[in-house]
Formats: structure tokens, C-alpha cells, sequence
């Protein structure tokens, strides 16, 4: 669950900082799972004005920008998207900018042999949407110089919850403020539940015909305007993930992120006599508002029309054939409650996930159903006009509430911690509970939004998650004697595992001192003077070693003296920064010589180079749990790597490996012949990852559909990564590229210097259709696209 810091401070009043909120979430059991400053990662980028836009003299792809971004002087700035034109407002990044989507830090370079000091964004690049067929154009008003994120309000704090299955009333914003309010961080704000009156007698009746369905309200909305919502709405959908679509459907998505009520609305010009809620015959087809045919089978929950015909899969998602569009001026608004379990067996059967499934079948409030359709109704008629009908209403509220009983005592009992009598009301109370005193207990009744709670165990529960876990005294289990305690801890599992992948790529392991030479020391980046050890054990090991590839290499030399030129050492251990107790990190270093085939009469000998060990480096960052798939490479190593054979991979701005060929200056001060390649893994800034449900593996999905290969040849600058190229394309279109492989790089007779040809062969894998001519066509041009807009290059012809 997504919201923002602001969106959440339009139902809870209240003063505490993010932090501080964060922490309360957790402490209530909405354990926090990240925490998206967009607002800290949209700063560097401005809004600007296109003075004019000139073709490049070397490209006729690429546009020569002159952009006014409220500096001083215009910026030049080549762009390759196809809206480039003069007058129109973008967004400018400039040189030292990161670019949120890739990592990649802006620099001042020339596209084609034009300078170029700056970009002009698309919204995929700003991670605003997957919209990127051209830069964004911004209204004509906007203030030319301003921050863009303060702008379109984007300043703010997304904030992502895990939520477990019980706690579907936090699946929305009020219900979260309700929490914190009930934990004394602020005041909840009230709903405003006032009816908006219905000006003409309900046109469209609806029949029950299954109990799956209990209530089911609906209500036409006559006149309506169905534009693009306005930009509050559409920002607060984009921040959480969702794709604005038009005001209609995003006042839906808006109640079901807000309050917990799923809605639907239908084209009501579209739909034929009254609607009708039933079980589904076997054969019947639905084409969804997700582009998806399905065939039902028998026994789901459909709403249908007077023709028979399915129009929506209750509690699920609607049908292309009844969807609102530009052209709707009549809608029906409906409001239902279905069964938990029908949905989610629906929801199984024909594998759809949506919103409105994910709370269906958690429980949503019984009581909410014509509640959530008059403050849907109010947002109609305030954004998109027109006049209400009457709303009616078929089936009942279901009977929710259940009168339970809290013995004050039992909280200490079950809880560990004595919480006041007077506290325990009081919690119940602000939670929604309806309580009263009798007898020296408590009676209360839980709110309709609330079907989790059924017993007295759930109400100490309650107590004690809005007082405070952390108020339980810490009490030590008694344990047997000969108990053992656990013995591997998963940082310990996590470096077995690294040594093991490590050996298994044909490296030894090495274990050496822990202490070098002062002189080797500055030769890898040196040793601050506490790291000297007082008592050596001789003069060559007389400081704590900054890194573990001296002693590597060191080894690697002995070797070589020895007959044994060929070699992969690596080793798993401590590398030191100061004295202090957090002053060292532990390290994967290996380094390999000589050959990395060895010689044999059929096959070709080469030595090794950077490329095994970042290799290496990547295996056994994968083998560590680190998300390899977004780990960006830059060239940045420290000066005891080669400057032009080394690189970093990064995780945003955490280096978590270097590899590459040690500098010849270090090979030579530590009298060793090269090449020698080295790598260094970080252990300890790889990010635990994320524990999502059981510990099984996910079901293997496989496609029917035979996989697409389609080469590429790209001119491009020489300066100019190949993984640039590379990553340009995976992006062009995820849904249906699912890898690219580099395999040729060319210089020479037939490519213009100073530039050099990058052959890619991507693949593309259907997955729901064989796919036609036009559509891998339609592929291989965003991919060109994608490739030149993000690097400039070319196709070869």
C-alpha cells in the first residue's frame, strides 16, 4: 500500500515529521517498507523554455535545442525526441543531475560532434510514467527557472506499507490516519457523508440473483463532462504508481486508494435495460478493461444487462464493452459488496489481480456501500458536472455487528504490560469501537470496517498495538538445558555462500594477514596513522591493510616465482578505514593471472581481462541476494584499478563491487608481471532482500510462444558505453523484451572516426499471442528509438 505524506495530512491533523510517523506505522503493526523522497530526487530538475529547435547537422533524428532555463544565458542541448520543437515548456536536467529511471549522472558531451550540456526529460526518464515517445511539454504558464517538482507538487514523501491480510481497513489512506490519530499522533478529520440528492427517479433498477452479492447500489449520473481529471488527482494517482486515465475512472481508483470502496462506472449508453447480478454459465466471455478476453466458467459472479450479455466480473473488474470514454455523458455509478470468497475463487480462475480483487476478497465494509456512493457522486457532479439521480439500492447491509467483552485485566494477562482501565476505553474508543462499562468489563462492539476482530484475544490485541509494543518489558523464555541457540546468523549464511560460488568458478581460497607494508598501503589508497599497529609482527606488516588485494596479488606474485602463472585466489575477510569500531567492512576480493583459458591444441589462449572479473564480481553479488538486474556500471574505480580497463557497480549511489586490471604503476611497485584483474564485493552494504511470503520458489511461467530474435547495428561515438546502448534497449518495450545480447563491436574502414558500430541481438518473447509483422515492427522502432534518444546513436545503414 502507496500513499503520500500529504495526501495522508488531508485526513490527519498533525505537526510530527515523516520520520516520526514512519515509526509509529511500524510500531502499529503497518510495518513501513520503504520511503520514496521524489521530491529529493526530482530537485535538480527545472523548468525551461525551447528557444529553437534547428536539425543537427550530422543526424536527421536529432534536434539542436536552445533552451532558456532561467539562468542567464540559453543552454544548448541536442534532443532526439520527435516533439522537439521551439516555443514549447520542458524539463531540463542539467550537467551533475541523476536521472531517476537510469542512474546515470548528466554530463557535458557532444551528440554527433554537436556539444550538448544538458537533457531535455521525458516522464519515464523522471520515473513518472512509462510514457517516453517524447520529452514532457508543460503548460505555456509555467514559471520558466522553478524547481519542476515544486511545481506539479511532487515535493512529497511516498510512503509504501506491508500490509497483512487481516488489516484490509488500512488499505486506505483514512483508515491508515485513523491508526495514527487512535496513537495520539494527531486528530482524524471527518468524513463528509452528506447525500448529494438525486434530482429524478432512478432510470436503472438492479436484480439479485445470487447471494453472493448481498447489496449492490447504483445511481445515474446525467451530463457529464469525461475529461482528463484535474492535476491534484492525476499527481496523487502518479505518486502511488497508478496511470491517470480520465476524471471518471480516476475518482474511482481515488475512493478505492482513499476509503477502502471499490466502485465501477458504466457508460450508461451502453448498457441495455436494468443491470442484473448472477452467476456466470460456462462459456460465457468477458472482454476486460484490460485489452484481455477471458471465457468464464460457471459460477462467478457477473453484473449483466436486459440483453444477457456479461458487462463486468463482480468485485474483480469491468467490461471494455460498457467503459466510459470521452464521448460518455450518462454514467451508472455502482457501489456493491460481494462475497471474499467468490471473489478471490474468481479471482484465481482466471488469474487477474486489480485493486478491487485485492480488497474484495480481504472484506471490504459492509456498511461503506452507500456511504461510498454519495461522496462518489458528490466528485462526479464537482468534476465532471451534470445531475444526480436518485439511487437505488437492492439487497441489505449485512448484519456486522458482534457485541464482545474485554476483561481489563487480561490485557496484563495475555500482554505482559498493566494498561489503566481508563486507557483501554479510551484506545478502543478512538479505534471506532463502540464500548461501554458494566460490572468491571468493558463491552464492546467493533466497527463494520473492522471484520478481523472476533474475540477477547483481538481486543488486548488492540490495547496493546495502539499503546505501544514497545512498552512490553523484554521477559527471556525459560530454556531447557542443552538448547542449542542458533549458531549461523543469515550474515554469516550469506558469506558461506559467496565462498562457495566463489570456489566453484574454479578460484582457491586464500587466507592471508590482515597486516601489509606501509609503502604497500599507500599504494591502495593508503592508511590513516591509527591503523599502524604499536607492537608489529615485522616491519612489513606493520599496518591494518586498507584492502585485501594487496595481499592477493602479493600472493599471485609468489606464485608466478614459483611455476604457477595461472592462477584465481580469492578471499573472503575484513578491509580497514580507521580505528573506530565501525571502521571495517568485509570483503570478496579474488584477483586472477595468466591465462584465462589455458593452452590446448584445439582451442584458442587469452589472458584474462576486466571483463572475468567483473564476471566474478556479479556472481557473487547474485549469490549474496543483491539485485544484480539494476546494478549500473560506472568507471569511477580508485586509482589502484587500470583507468580504462575498471569500473564500479552501483546500487543508485552505494558502490557495492569494483573490478577491473590493476594499475601497471601498482604491478610494477609490487614487481609482478600482468595482466593481473582484480574484483572487491562490499558484503556488508548489500541490501538484505525483502521477505515476501513462504520461502518456496515462484511458480514457473512458461510461454507457448516462440521466442523473436532481431539484430541491430548502432553507430555511435566511441566514448559512448556499449551498457548504455544496452540498457536503452531492455527498456524500450518490457512487456516483450526479455533480453539483449551484445555481440559485435566494430571500428574501421566504413565507420566515421571517432565513432565505432555496436551490433545488439534482442529478443523478444510473446507471451499472450504470436506476434505479427507490424508488431515486431512496431518493437525494432522503439527500440531504435529508445537507443538513440537515450545515446545518440544511429542505425548503420
Amino acid at each position: 500500500m502507496k500513499f503520500t505524506l500529504s495526501w495522508l495530512k488531508q485526513h490527519l491533523e498533525t505537526d510530527a515529521p515523516l520520520d516520526v510517523i514512519t515509526d509509529k506505522l511500524t510500531a502499529l503493526g503497518l510495518e513501513v517498507e520503504g520511503v520514496e523522497d521524489t521530491g529529493k530526487a526530482l530537485a535538480p530538475f527545472v523548468i525551461a523554455k525551447v528557444l529553437s529547435a534547428e536539425k543537427h547537422p550530422n543526424a536527421d533524428k536529432l534536434r539542436v535545442a536552445m533552451v532558456d532555463t532561467g539562468k542567464g544565458e540559453p543552454v544548448q542541448v541536442v534532443c532526439g525526441a520527435p516533439n522537439c520543437r521551439a516555443g514549447i515548456t520542458v524539463v531540463f536536467a542539467s550537467p551533475g543531475a541523476v536521472v531517476p529511471a537510469t542512474g546515470d549522472t548528466l554530463k557535458v558531451g557532444a551528440i554527433r560532434g554537436v556539444e550538448s550540456r544538458g537533457m531535455l526529460c521525458s516522464e519515464r526518464e523522471l520515473n513518472l510514467s512509462d510514457e517516453h515517445n517524447g520529452i514532457i511539454e508543460l503548460p505555456e504558464e509555467a514559471p520558466v527557472g522553478t524547481s519542476f517538482a515544486a511545481w506539479r507538487k511532487l515535493d512529497d514523501a511516498v510512503i509504501e506499507i506491508s500490509l497483512t491480510p487481516d488489516r484490509v481497513d488500512c488499505a486506505g489512506v483514512y483508515g491508515i490516519a485513523r491508526d495514527l490519530a487512535a496513537a495520539g499522533l494527531g486528530t482524524l478529520k471527518p468524513l463528509d457523508t452528506a447525500p448529494a440528492p438525486g434530482v429524478f427517479p432512478a432510470p436503472v433498477k438492479v436484480a439479485l440473483e445470487t447471494a453472493a452479492c448481498p447489496q449492490f447500489a447504483a445511481r445515474v449520473v446525467r451530463g457529464v463532462r469525461n475529461g482528463p481529471s484535474p492535476q491534484w488527482l492525476q499527481d496523487k494517482l502518479t505518486a502511488v504508481g497508478l496511470r491517470p486515465i480520465s476524471a471518471l475512472v480516476d475518482i474511482t481508483n481515488l475512493m478505492t486508494l482513499d476509503q477502502v470502496r471499490p466502485l465501477h462506472v458504466f457508460d450508461a449508453a451502453k448498457v441495455q435495460g436494468d443491470l442484473t447480478v448472477r452467476e456466470s454459465t460456462a462459456g460465457e466471455t468477458l472482454l476486460a478493461l484490460n485489452g484481455k478476453e477471458y471465457v468464464l466458467p460457471a459460477g462467478l459472479t457477473v453484473i449483466a444487462d436486459a440483453s444477457g450479455a456479461v458487462l463486468s466480473l463482480g468485485g474483480i473488474m469491468g467490461g471494455e464493452s460498457t467503459g466510459v470514454s470521452e464521448t460518455t455523458t450518462n454514467v451508472i455509478i455502482e457501489a456493491a459488496l460481494f462475497e471474499p470468497a467468490k471473489v478471490a475463487e474468481a479471482g484465481r480462475a482466471l488469474q487477474i489481480d486489480s485493486d478491487a480483487r485485492y480488497r474484495f476478497e480481504r472484506g471490504v465494509d459492509p456498511a461503506s456501500v452507500v456511504s461510498g456512493i454519495e461522496q462518489a457522486t458528490r466528485l462526479v457532479l464537482e468534476l465532471c458536472g451534470g445531475e444526480a439521480g436518485e439511487v437505488f439500492v437492492a439487497g441489505a447491509e449485512p448484519a456486522w455487528r458482534r457485541p464482545l467483552t474485554l476483561r481489563p485485566a487480561r490485557v496484563a494477562h495475555l500482554g505482559g504490560v498493566d494498561v489503566p482501565e481508563t486507557d483501554q476505553v479510551r484506545i478502543l474508543t478512538a479505534l471506532g469501537f463502540e464500548t461501554s462499562q458494566k460490572d468491571g468489563l468493558i463491552h464492546a462492539v467493533p466497527p463494520s470496517w473492522r471484520a478481523d476482530v472476533h474475540g477477547e484475544a483481538d481486543l488486548v490485541e488492540e490495547v496493546l498495538r495502539i499503546h505501544g509494543f514497545d512498552a512490553i518489558p523484554t521477559t527471556s523464555l525459560p530454556r531447557d538445558e542443552g538448547l542449542p541457540k542458533v549458531a549461523v546468523t543469515p550474515k554469516q549464511r550469506r558469506t558461506a555462500t559467496v565462498r562457495r560460488l566463489l570456489a566453484s568458478r574454479g578460484m582457491l581460497e586464500a587466507i592471508t594477514w590482515s597486516f601489509l607494508a606501509p609503502e604497500t598501503a599507500k599504494l591502495f589508497g593508503g592508511a590513516p596513522d591509527e591503523l599502524a599497529l604499536l607492537n608489529p609482527i615485522s616491519a612489513d606488516l606493520a599496518i591494518m591493510r586498507p584492502s585485501v588485494l594487496a595481499n592477493l596479488a602479493a600472493a599471485a606474485g609468489r606464485n608466478a616465482a614459483r611455476g604457477y602463472a595461472d592462477l584465481a585466489l580469492f578471499e573472503v575477510g575484513p578491509a580497514f578505514r580507521d580505528g573506530s569500531e565501525k571502521g571495517q567492512d568485509l570483503i570478496a576480493a579474488g584477483v586472477r593471472a595468466g591465462l584465462a583459458v589455458a593452452r590446448h591444441w584445439a582451442k584458442g589462449t587469452r589472458p584474462v581481462d576486466a571483463y572475468d572479473a567483473k564476471a566474478d564480481a556479479i556472481a557473487a553479488l547474485e549469490a549474496a541476494g543483491a539485485p544484480t538486474a539494476n546494478l549500473v556500471v560506472s568507471t569511477d574505480a580508485p586509482g589502484w584499478y587500470h583507468p580504462g580497463r575498471s569500473g564500479c557497480l552501483r546500487l543508485g549511489p552505494t558502490v557495492l563491487a569494483r573490478f577491473g586490471e590493476l594499475h601497471p604503476a601498482v604491478l610494477e611497485a609490487l614487481d609482478l608481471t600482468g595482466p593481473l584483474v582484480a574484483f572487491e564485493v562490499f558484503l556488508d552494504l548489500i541490501p538484505q532482500p525483502k521477505k515476501k511470503g513462504g520461502t518456496e520458489k515462484p511458480k514457473l511461467e512458461l510461454s507457448a510462444f516462440q521466442p523473436i530474435s532481431r539484430d541491430f547495428a548502432f553507430v555511435v561515438e566511441a566514448g559512448v558505453e556499449a551498457d548504455r546502448l544496452i540498457r536503452a534497449a531492455k527498456g524500450a518495450d518490457k512487456a516483450l523484451i526479455t533480453g539483449v545480447q551484445l555481440f559485435d563491436v566494430y571500428q574501421g574502414p566504413g565507420v566515421e572516426t571517432g565513432f565505432k558500430s555496436i551490433a545488439l541481438s534482442v529478443t523478444l518473447q510473446p507471451v499472450d499471442k504470436t506476434l505479427t509483422d507490424a508488431e515486431i515492427e512496431a518493437v525494432a522502432a522503439k527500440v531504435v528509438a529508445a537507443v538513440t534518444k537515450a545515446t545518440g546513436a544511429v542505425l548503420r545503414g
